[in-house]
């Protein structure tokens, strides 16, 4: 019998220990249909299948809560660079309601999609800024700052470092483990740790690089 979309979703929480409540499981389900119909006009993702989206975008993106949530400091704000169509901020903002989530994507069109999204899936901590990283000056800090297949780690810290708290920590998604990106890091930064994630249902090498100011 094949799982419907939510059964994937709940399935693939428990699988990562998570406990996520049924409403955070149906919007995801709700975002994931969005994004697969924006999908076909805007051309978010080259992702057309939506069972295949649950392992590779959602549970992807919600893999990374356990080490977000590892710092002693608790994260009270996060600011995903180079959003796209929403990955990994909108599922880790429907995970944690608590925290505030900042959507940076300089295309208008992929914007427009997240803008949408916070609206109908009613997400009340999410804000999107449609602008270049560099440019973008918040009026408060992050405590975390995300990217997802953004730029290389030195590229990641130069475009975005002056977006974070001073204990701030830089979290960068990537396939293998970018050993030689980590020794290129520009000086006053270094690797805090490098995380293996393993996504169910996703056979690919996934590591979360965590930088912090030296």
């Amino acid at each position: 019998m094949n799982q419907t979309v939510l059964q994937q979703i709940h399935g693939g929480a428990h699988e990562l220990g998570l406990e996520l409540s049924a409403e955070s499981e149906e919007k995801l389900d709700t975002y994931l249909r969005l994004l697969a119909k924006w999908n076909r006009t805007y051309n978010l993702t080259a992702v057309r299948d939506e069972s295949a989206m649950v392992s590779q975008h959602l549970l992807d993106s919600l893999a990374v809560l356990p080490s977000l949530n590892s710092n002693s400091k608790t994260v009270g704000s996060l600011a995903d660079v180079g959003s796209g169509g929403g990955l990994p901020g909108i599922p880790l903002a429907i995970a944690c309601p608590q925290i505030q989530v900042e959507l940076i994507e300089a295309s208008h069109k992929k914007a427009s999609f997240l803008e949408q999204a916070r609206i109908e899936l009613k997400l009340d901590n999410v804000s999107v800024h449609c602008g270049r990283v560099e440019a973008f000056k918040p009026k408060e800090l992050f405590d975390v700052v995300i990217s997802r297949a953004f730029s290389n780690l030195a590229d990641f810290v130069q475009l975005a470092a002056h977006l974070l708290a001073p204990e701030g920590r830089l979290l960068a998604m990537k396939g293998v483990h970018p050993q030689e990106e980590i020794e290129q890091l520009p000086s006053g930064w270094k690797l805090r740790q490098s995380v293996p994630l393993k996504v169910p249902k996703l056979n690919a090498q996934r590591d979360l690089v965590v930088i912090e100011r030296a």
